[in-house]
């Protein structure tokens, strides 16, 4: 299973459909905030679930803070990162996915890409799709329980 991991559109909806394209065939989207309405369109003109969590720039109430979602035998924690403080360090966030038991923690916030495994999760910040800032998207692949990441750059034209 292949998932297109944006966040921090803050706007940039033509990135994040571009961001899309580049991405090739996936099964579904996580937006992790800072751009909701961005997710909202994102799913009213594609063929492919979006899941969406506000960021500290939404500003929609009925939107969840955090997800808990399954797919091929691994749990994710989708999150925008500001309640975890992630620009301070990431052990809250770590906590926080620990008390989830999650395998792979999905999150934002700090507009820096980054891929790694800590106390056996893997936390996968996409970076921002905003132009401007890092102008990254990130795969997720799940298979049979395993999970991996990889970060790409919006190609500029």
């Amino acid at each position: 299973m292949r998932l297109l991991v944006i966040s921090d559109t803050h706007g940039a909806y033509p990135r994040a459909l571009k961001a899309h394209e580049l991405a090739g065939e996936v099964d579904l989207i996580v937006h992790l905030g800072d751009g909701a309405e961005d997710a909202r369109l994102l799913a009213a003109v594609l063929e492919v679930p979006v899941h969406r969590v506000a960021g500290n720039c939404d500003f929609d109430a009925s939107l969840p803070t955090e997800l808990t979602l399954e797919f091929e035998g691994c749990r994710l924690l989708a999150t925008h990162g500001n309640r975890q403080q992630v620009k301070s360090g990431l052990k809250k966030l770590i906590d926080r996915g620990r008390a989830l038991a999650a395998d792979v923690v999905l999150y934002g916030h700090t507009h820096l890409p980054s891929v790694l495994w800590s106390e056996a999760m893997l936390l996968v910040n996409p970076g921002a799709v905003k132009e401007g800032f890092s102008g990254t998207y990130a795969i997720l692949t799940l298979d049979g329980g395993r999970a991996s990441a990889e970060i790409f750059r919006i190609d500029e034209d």
